[in-house]
């Protein structure tokens, strides 16, 4: 018996093209809100990466079989095909669209110094195509497009990472220096004495780019005079793009944390020092914390912080008068030596005090047997978590009263129960 088929007109039944209801037009909403999103977020890199390849390519294009004989050339007759090669008439705009090439990854990584890059070469590719064809053309319009982009989004291209850095620097410096070793030869005939070798390529190249100028090879035409411009602007430019995004940070870097060191080191006053990261200790600091009493906690070398990446921290032997100099410990409120050894508490104790007599000193006690010991170093304050917990626990069961002045005895190592 044959069964019968679903209604598909019926209510509730599955029917083609249910997603153009109201929830499928729900999703599709939320998926263009997405992309929308991404392209807001993603979209000024990807633009100007475009714009970069386009114009590479539109540079490289017209010249791109006689290149490849050259190379090819270069290939089979070395350092004599070089001073071809920079012969080559179409190599500038082979040189800036290579490195619009290698600048196009940078920006799609937002890197900040690839933007500053991709801003000269656009710049000289704007200047070359309005020289080269006396007329406004498809790569003077796409150079001034991309200037435009770059400079409207500027700020979405703030990556600035010293790895990142330094590999376009490196990448920015040998396109530099590709481009002047070539330029000098091509322009070579303009010179008085004519460069005519990579030696002498090389060496003009260093010698204008580090503005030392010796005087002994000079521009004699306009084109050199041009060439030679520009060698020492995209000099300058670089060095000090590559000084300023790599160097930079990590000057500062070391300036920033050495000066926080010491603004650290001169606002220590009136505060409370935390020796050891027991649970105790770490608990009494979330206490403070939450009171806005200033805190600065001493750790030994070697040990993993278990305190939060912001709190003011001091690494060293806190037995030493370095580093509870360093601590601030003269101008503490108080010390607490909250380690998980009684025999170093008992140490840091008296080290506390043959630096800061008159700073109040509070010593955990981890095991009850030790409380004598302890005492002999006269801390102000001693704390028997033991001790203390079964006092209390016995007076509350047995309904003994508890006052503040029975807790102060206590944690004042005064009770004959202590």
């Amino acid at each position: 018996m044959s069964r019968p088929h679903p209604d598909r007109s019926a209510p509730g039944a599955p029917r083609k093209g249910a997603a153009r209801g109201p929830g499928g037009l729900a999703r599709w909403k939320t998926l263009l809100r997405q992309i929308r999103g991404l392209i807001d977020r993603q979209g000024p890199p990807w633009l100007a990466a475009l714009l970069a390849v386009i114009s590479a390519v539109l540079l490289i294009e017209p010249s791109a079989h006689r290149l490849m004989a050259t190379l090819l050339l270069v290939w089979h007759s070395g350092a004599q095909g070089l001073a071809q090669l920079g012969q080559f008439a179409a190599f500038p705009p082979v040189l800036l669209g290579a490195g619009l090439l290698l600048m196009g990854v940078g920006l799609l990584l937002r890197a900040r110094l690839a933007w500053a890059m991709t801003l000269i070469l656009s710049l000289l590719v704007g200047g070359l195509a309005l020289w080269t064809t006396r007329h406004l053309d498809t790569v003077f319009f796409l150079a001034a497009l991309l200037i435009v982009v770059l400079m409207v989004w500027a700020r979405r291209f703030n990556r600035s990472s010293v790895a990142t850095s330094s590999l376009f620097a490196l990448l920015g410096v040998g396109s530099l220096l590709i481009y002047a070793l070539f330029g000098s030869l091509w322009f070579g005939e303009g010179f008085a004495p004519p460069i005519r070798t990579l030696t002498q390529a090389l060496y003009f190249s260093v010698v204008t780019m580090s503005t030392v100028g010796y005087g002994d090879v000079v521009p004699k035409t306009d084109p050199a005079r041009l060439f030679t411009v520009s060698l020492i602007v995209l000099g300058i430019t670089v060095f000090a793009t590559t000084l300023s995004v790599v160097v930079g940070p990590l000057i500062g870097g070391s300036l920033k944390r050495t000066l926080e060191k010491r603004m650290h080191h001169a606002s220590r006053r009136h505060h409370v020092v935390i020796v050891g990261a027991s649970a105790l200790a770490q608990a009494l600091q979330q206490s403070l914390k939450a009171r806005a009493v200033p805190t600065t906690v001493i750790l030994p070398e070697g040990m993993a912080s278990p305190y939060p990446e912001d709190i003011d921290m001091v690494v060293g032997d806190p037995s030493r008068s370095q580093t509870l100099q360093q601590a601030g410990v003269p101008q503490a409120r108080a010390v607490l030596v909250l380690r998980d050894d009684d025999a170093d508490n008992a140490f840091i104790v008296l080290a506390v005090k043959e630096l800061a007599p008159s700073v109040r000193t509070v010593a955990a006690v981890q095991d009850a047997r030790n409380v004598a010991k302890i005492r002999r170093v006269q801390p102000d304050m001693m704390f028997a978590p033991q001790l203390l917990g079964g006092e209390l626990l016995a007076r509350s069961l047995l309904g003994e009263p508890i006052d503040n002045a029975l807790i102060n005895d206590l944690l004042q190592g005064k009770s004959e129960e202590c």
